[in-house]
């Protein structure tokens, strides 16, 4: 597995981690994944999965990276540091390392939450601070508001058929050293239907991978990027981490988005993100 630089900390990360959005797969596909590299998982306090990473990292803390997320409902200052507290207790740990805010929600002034934020960091119980689904815009904001800490990612929705943070990727992300890690990059199966299968299989065949890998592996093709897939299967896990390791050509790169660009999703724009997993 090979690593990337969790934002400018130093900390190197899985390109290709574990998701647990709708997971449902117990402790073994997970363990599975830690034995094979992918050893940052991602969940959140409304996913319902936290005991379950618990459980899968349990006697190998030292192994794995956890990030874990705060409802966007939950931004007031208690209300952050109340998730904090559950999260390690169902995790079972005494540290979270990457602590993340899984939407904004306008209505809390963001300093407020940041403020907290900050607080968690220097306390111990959190290593690093991120944000989810916010835009360039609210992102800045945010960063913003901080005094003592920067924001080293933002998880956002990223694949060959949803692209609109490509760009910024490009001329934000990248050049500021924030970690994207990305997510849906299946695109919820959708690239696993109809004519972008056909795509991905092509261009598969020629790289001598599956399709799932090719997807993942053209998220990776982004420097700033990270990925965390979920599977309920250890099988699966284990392809998922064959995405690493290698890469696509150019000429490959080129191929599936000249192919898959007809469908209209992938233009850049600063939008304000909806609530996602």
């Amino acid at each position: 597995m090979e690593l990337r630089e969790l934002g400018d900390t130093g900390v190197m990360i899985p390109e290709v981690g574990l998701g647990t959005w709708k997971y449902r797969g117990g402790p073994e596909p997970l363990r599975r994944g830690i034995d094979l590299g992918a050893f940052l998982i991602d969940t959140a306090e409304i996913y319902g999965s936290e005991p379950t990473v618990g459980e899968a990292i349990r006697g190998r803390r030292a192994d794995v990276f956890v990030a874990t997320k705060v409802s966007g409902e939950h931004l007031r200052p208690a209300q952050v540091r109340r998730a904090a507290d559950e999260s390690l207790k169902h995790l079972g740990i005494e540290t979270i390392d990457l602590f993340q805010i899984h939407w904004p929600d306008p209505k809390v002034p963001i300093g407020e939450t940041m403020g907290a934020m900050e607080d968690l960091v220097d306390a111990g119980k959190v290593r690093f601070i991120g944000v989810s689904n916010f835009s360039r815009r609210q992102f800045e904001e945010a960063q913003a508001a901080m005094t003592r800490h920067r924001i080293v990612a933002n998880q956002l929705e990223f694949s060959l058929t949803e692209r609109r943070i490509d760009q910024e990727i490009e001329t934000f992300y990248g050049p500021n050293r924030i970690t994207v890690i990305a997510y849906s990059s299946f695109a919820e199966g959708e690239l696993f239907r109809g004519r972008s299968l056909g795509v991905l299989q092509d261009v598969a065949d020629e790289a001598g991978k599956t399709a799932a890998q090719v997807a993942l592996n053209w998220c990776l093709s982004r420097p700033a990027v990270v990925t965390i897939p979920k599977s309920d299967r250890a099988e699966r896990v284990a392809e998922n981490c064959g995405a690493s390791g290698w890469r696509l050509t150019p000429e490959q790169v080129a191929k599936l988005e000249s192919a898959l660009a007809a469908n209209g999703r992938h233009a850049s724009a600063d939008v304000d993100w909806q609530e996602q997993p």
